[in-house]
This record gives C-alpha cells, sequence and structure tokens, in this order.
C-alpha cells in the first residue's frame, strides 16, 4: 500500500494578494534559499523568514496560526519543501505557485527592505513615537504590522525621549520631526510609510486619503475622513494607556481597510415601509 504523504497543494498569487492585509490572509513563509533571499530587495507583505536550510528551528509565529504559505523565488522544490516542513508542525501549508519571481511580475504588493529601518524580513522592527496618538501614530503602526512587520513592537514615549528611546532601544522614529519617516508637505507619516516600503495598491490608496483628511483636518480629501477622526477622538478619549489605545483601533483599521478593498460599491439604502 502506498503511505507516501501527498504533495502540499498551491495558491496562486492572485488568490493570495487578495487576502494580504486582511483577517483572512494566511502567515506567508519565505523559504527561499540564503543566497535568494540576499540577492532580493523584496519579499511578500507580512511575510516572515524561514532558512530551514540552516536548520533553523521553525519561527514561533507558526504557533499562533492554522494556515501559511511557503515560497520561494520560483514556486518549485524549495517551496515546496517548505510547505511540507510547515505542515509537520500541523499547519494547513500550501506552497505558492511561481513563487516570489510571478508574485512580482503582477500587481500584488510587495514590501521593499529597508536594513536602516531594521525591516527585512528577518527580524523584529522596533518603532517609538510620541505619546498620546490619535491617528497617524495608530494608522502606521497598523500598516506595519498588517503589512510590513506583523512581529513589529511599538512604544509611545514623551516627545522630548523619542530620539534618545530610539537610540537606547535599536528603535526607530517616526512621526516626529528629524525622524526617518515623518510628515513631508501634505502628505502625512502613514503616506511615507507607503513611498518608503514601496508599498501600493488601490486600496491602500484609498487608505492613505483618508487617513491623511482625518490627520491634517483635510476633511475634503475623503468623505469617510470625518468619520474616522470622530472614532479615534472617541476612542483616545476613552482610552489613557497608549498600547491599549493601539489595539483597541487595530479592529477599526481592519475593517476600514476591508471596505477599501471589498465594499466601495456597496450602498446602505434601506428605508422602512
Amino acid at each position: 500500500m502506498d503511505t507516501a504523504t501527498p504533495q502540499p497543494s498551491s495558491t496562486s498569487s492572485a488568490a493570495s494578494s487578495r487576502l494580504i492585509g486582511t483577517p483572512d490572509a494566511p502567515l506567508f513563509v519565505d523559504v527561499r534559499k540564503a543566497e535568494d533571499f540576499a540577492a532580493s530587495d523584496y519579499f511578500i507583505p507580512g511575510a516572515i523568514r524561514w532558512d530551514y536550510d540552516a536548520g533553523d528551528a521553525a519561527p514561533d509565529e507558526i504557533k499562533g496560526t492554522t494556515r501559511a504559505v511557503a515560497y520561494c523565488v520560483k514556486g518549485l522544490h524549495v517551496g515546496i519543501t517548505g510547505a511540507e516542513k510547515l505542515r509537520a508542525h500541523n499547519l494547513d501549508a500550501a506552497y505558492l505557485e511561481g513563487g516570489l519571481r510571478q508574485w512580482m511580475e503582477t500587481d500584488a504588493p510587495r514590501v521593499k527592505k529597508r536594513p536602516g529601518l531594521g525591516v527585512t524580513g528577518e527580524s523584529i522592527s522596533h518603532w517609538v513615537t510620541r505619546a498620546r496618538p490619535k491617528i497617524d501614530r495608530i494608522a502606521c503602526p497598523w500598516l506595519v504590522r498588517r503589512f510590513i512587520d506583523p512581529r513589529a513592537k511599538f512604544f509611545y514615549v514623551p516627545t522630548s525621549e523619542v530620539f534618545a528611546f530610539a537610540a537606547a532601544n535599536n528603535a526607530v522614529a517616526y512621526d516626529i520631526p528629524g525622524a526617518p519617516i515623518e510628515h513631508a508637505g501634505p502628505p502625512c507619516s502613514f503616506d511615507n510609510f507607503l513611498r518608503t516600503f514601496e508599498l501600493t495598491s488601490p486600496a491602500l490608496e484609498r487608505m492613505a486619503a483618508i487617513v491623511r483628511g482625518a490627520d491634517t483636518d483635510a476633511l475634503n480629501l475623503a468623505p469617510q475622513s470625518a468619520g474616522l477622526l470622530a472614532i479615534s477622538l472617541g476612542f483616545s478619549k476613552n482610552i489613557a494607556d497608549d498600547h491599549a489605545m493601539l489595539e483597541a483601533m487595530m479592529p477599526v483599521y481592519d475593517a476600514l481597510y476591508r471596505w477599501a478593498l471589498d465594499a466601495t460599491d456597496e450602498q446602505h439604502n434601506w428605508t422602512p415601509a
């Protein structure tokens, strides 16, 4: 009797890219060989790195998920083997058809590596900004966690302490004058995170306009900006702890992104009899 383990299933770039940034997204695991990973400037949004050839233990992140997609350069042996190794940890794991090469040939979002900002997909990035966040300083962490580094850690400190904290804790300052990522003219820090990491998609551009309108009091930029401003200020009044504020607002931005992705044409036009 043939008891061989069946080969993992595959998923396409088109099917997978639609899930990026949503609660339905699988955990993307970058299993490219070390030399291929080093030669590339990009990775799939939200991906974590696992060089199984180096004998590294499986990433801790797989313990908190049930679905994963392994990807290599071409979507062949390396990616298939990666999926098999993930399945050995009781994950529903598939491999990405065509690998990162095919992904890059489509309009699927991708993240530009920024080693100077601690973002390569290999390790946890650290970020610090001013205390009492309301809009941009919540929107940016949401973007980072959903698209750039799902393991990222964020810190909020008094304005006068931001740069000292960054230097002492190997963190990157943001949304404060002189930081690597800050307001630059009309664009807010959310816009500049998108630009820095070369993240582009119609849904993220819609999000950027809404965040910019709410954060800069340019409420004419998008009809939803006024609503985001009101919700953000209300949460800020209700929640005194900055990290609790971030956690509470994450589902708000998840919902706003899902609207920008899938529901912009939907109308609520029911009227009572």
